[in-house]
């Protein structure tokens, strides 16, 4: 994919000579930003709860489990049936929270999702702002792959290619 960027890039050098293109990097812009610092620090609260939280269903099961390993030998059949199934029941319990809190639709994703996209929408208006200011035909992100943050709709051959598709 790096290889394709690169001649891509290369191919374009002629054309881009013509063209404002500038760049951002939006990983330090969402670092900086107070309301960012804020909803992070919000995020962080509700993980050290939630993690506190599975601390302690772990170490319930933890000491049920180790109750169980000293008495089994005396345990009736039936009771040591009954145990090892509250002891299933309480792994899964934690299994599930740990999934509805940290898991890829749990809370905390839902929570990040809720207090960052307000703060994402803000900078890619600004970056846009910025663009349009400065008469720039592209803008890239270079904190990650890379991604046209704006770009003049003349350049934008979705519909042609689409058309050709049909």
């Amino acid at each position: 994919m790096k290889k394709f960027i690169l001649i891509f890039l290369l191919a374009i050098i002629p054309i881009a000579a013509q063209m404002k293109i500038g760049y951002v990097d939006s990983q330090t812009i969402i670092k900086q930003l107070p309301d960012a610092q804020d909803a992070q620090k919000k995020l962080d609260r509700l993980v050290i709860e939630w993690q506190d939280e599975l601390q302690k269903l772990e170490s319930e099961w933890k000491q049920k489990y180790d109750d169980y390993e000293k008495r089994k030998l005396v345990m009736s059949n039936q009771k040591r049936a009954i145990t090892e199934s509250e002891l299933v029941n309480m792994e899964k319990q934690i299994a599930d929270y740990r999934q509805a809190k940290f898991g890829v639709n749990g809370e905390l994703f839902k929570q990040q999702e809720e207090l960052m996209k307000p703060i994402q929408n803000k900078v890619f208006n600004i970056i846009q702002q910025v663009a349009k200011d400065k008469d720039l035909d592209f803008v890239f992100d270079r904190s990650g792959d890379m991604i046209f943050l704006y770009a003049k709709e003349e350049y934008d051959l979705t519909n042609e290619v689409l058309t050709k598709l049909k």
